[in-house]
């Protein structure tokens, strides 16, 4: 049993969210509104149910995490009655959310027609998560979540009634109205079960207790778009819950949540990593093995090199709507030897000799421009 799906909430529903729809399921509900009603009194049961673990921060905490209510609360809650006793509707508690008088009885100054005959209503949409690798959703991949969500009846075909003999409405007996007693109040309203008329020739679908929907639990196919980036959301029309008296279907929203990469990071369309290079392979060129999403490839580094210089791969990064893609950019890194022989430091100071240009000149007249000012 999934309280979010009971309430008709999304799993990031606010607390506001929650009391609203309990409020809206409570009135529809409640047995004292739906006399004699069982299916009514099963729904208010698993109502109060869903709000009192999802309206509890620990208690939503651990539904979350569990995906069932904290143990040993149902057994005790089944025999609990049902009233609206925790629930303060007063202005002074609530603010501009609290429910009137007439809101709370809107079903008896307004009755609410016959299953099947009530006024279309959207279903809500519904949220998810995909987590991707990096290289999955540079390419574009396709992954199957598991949803859960309200879809039409199959026994009524949403209608939430089916079709039975002729005869006297049970629920009122032929009288065409339901009354019950509120303190020194007899309130009355006509029968929800036949519309008044104490007579009816259907009776209230078994399968979904006359909502017109039920709850089934389905694996979905979500093709991802190649370059999408960590944060995107991707709609998929019509799979949130479905709507009731013929309303149109929610939509799923699924979040897709990219893992880094190890080597590179993404700028734009384009892939940068830092690219090692030895202080001779800078000085007299190379060519290298370097990484990219689709292998290995070889790199030309030109000769006299300098540290920081990007050196680029075209062609091989993200792939952008056009068809084209990115490019793979390697910002050189000079690696000097860890330790010099006796010969290495002969050579190194040779090399030295030979190439006594002074490489902080320009820093030198900067500073000594800077001074004369």
């Amino acid at each position: 049993m999934n309280f979010y799906v009971i309430l008709g909430v999304s799993p990031n529903a606010s607390t506001s969210e929650i009391k609203r729809a309990y409020r809206r399921l409570a009135r529809r509900y409640h047995p004292g509104i739906n006399p004699g009603d069982r299916g009514a009194e099963a729904m208010f049961q698993q109502v109060v149910e869903a709000y009192e673990t999802l309206v509890d921060p620990n208690r939503r905490r651990q539904y979350d995490s569990a995906g069932q209510a904290p143990f040993g609360e149902e057994r005790g809650r089944a025999t609990k009655p049902f009233v609206f006793a925790e629930f303060d509707f007063s202005i002074a508690r609530q603010g501009a959310e609290a429910s009137t008088f007439t809101e709370l009885f809107a079903d008896i100054l307004h009755p609410v027609p016959p299953a099947g005959e009530g006024r279309p209503e959207p279903g809500a949409d519904l949220h998810a998560s995909l987590t991707l690798s990096f290289a999955d959703a540079a390419r574009g991949v396709e992954r199957q979540i598991l949803v859960t969500r309200q879809v039409v009846c199959r026994g009524c075909s949403g209608s939430g009634r089916l079709q039975a003999q002729e005869g006297q409405c049970a629920q009122c007996r032929g009288a065409g109205q339901v009354r019950w007693a509120r303190g020194h109040m007899v309130l009355a309203k006509p029968c929800p079960a036949c519309g008044g008329g104490g007579r009816r020739t259907w009776q209230r679908c078994v399968v979904c207790s006359g909502d017109g929907r039920t709850v089934r639990s389905e694996t979905l196919t979500v093709a991802v778009p190649a370059g999408v980036v960590d944060g995107s959301r991707l709609r998929l029309r019509d799979y949130g819950h479905a709507g009731r008296h013929g309303g149109p279907a929610g939509d799923l929203s699924v979040t897709v949540q990219v893992q880094p990469h190890p080597t590179f990071t993404r700028q734009g369309d384009d892939l940068v990593a830092t690219l090692p290079v030895a202080v001779h392979e800078a000085a007299l060129g190379a060519r290298v093995d370097v990484p990219t999403l689709d292998g290995t490839v070889k790199l030309r580094i030109p000769p006299g090199t300098q540290a920081g210089q990007r050196l680029r791969v075209a062609g091989m990064g993200v792939p952008m709507p056009s068809g084209a893609r990115g490019d793979v950019i390697f910002e050189v890194k000079l690696v000097l030897p860890a330790a010099l022989d006796e010969r290495s430091r002969e050579l190194m100071k040779e090399f030295g000799e030979r190439n006594a240009e002074d490489v902080r000149a320009a820093l030198t007249a900067t500073a000594r421009t800077s001074g004369s000012e």
